[in-house]
């Protein structure tokens, strides 16, 4: 069992060694910032990785507070589903509403890499390759819709 001091410095190793394995990776090493993570461009839409104990997932959250909206969005990425698939197919889960663990009620569409723990070095290599592969493709998946389904009513908050 790690101490909150030693798991927070396993993370942290961990988050060095996927950027260390990006800059290694040539498909990335055009992009100055590799992921867009928060920075999506569409309000209450994030891109994120979660490597855990038992899966690593990557995946794009609707995070608006207000229900309505968020499906509303949700709704709107479905019309898009084709394109946000693209070369990822029966690989994503769509997920309505799922609770973090905060209480906080958003909605995902992910892909996950089950069995791997984040404790386990040995199993890292395998985790970075996941998550690289897998956000890159979502990443530019999104993109190449995120201003078709921004518009006036879409943008407020």
């Amino acid at each position: 069992m790690y101490t909150k001091e030693e798991k927070k410095a396993l993370v942290k190793e961990f988050w060095i060694h996927f950027d260390n394995y990006c800059s290694l990776q040539p498909e990335l090493s055009w992009q100055k910032k590799k992921w867009a993570l928060h920075r999506t461009g569409v309000p209450n839409v994030d891109l994120k990785f979660d490597p855990g104990r038992k899966a690593t997932v990557v995946m794009l959250e609707l995070n608006h507070r207000d229900e309505d909206r968020r499906l509303e969005i949700f709704e709107r990425l479905l019309q898009y589903k084709p394109i946000i698939e693209q070369n990822l197919e029966d690989e994503l889960q769509w997920e309505l509403v799922v609770t973090r663990d905060s209480g906080q009620e958003v909605s995902r569409i992910q892909t996950a890499l089950e069995g791997v723990d984040i404790h386990r070095r040995s199993d890292w290599h395998m985790m970075f390759q996941f998550m690289a592969e897998k956000m890159n493709q979502l990443q530019q998946n999104f993109f190449e819709i995120a201003e078709l389904i921004k518009d006036e009513n879409f943008e407020k908050q």
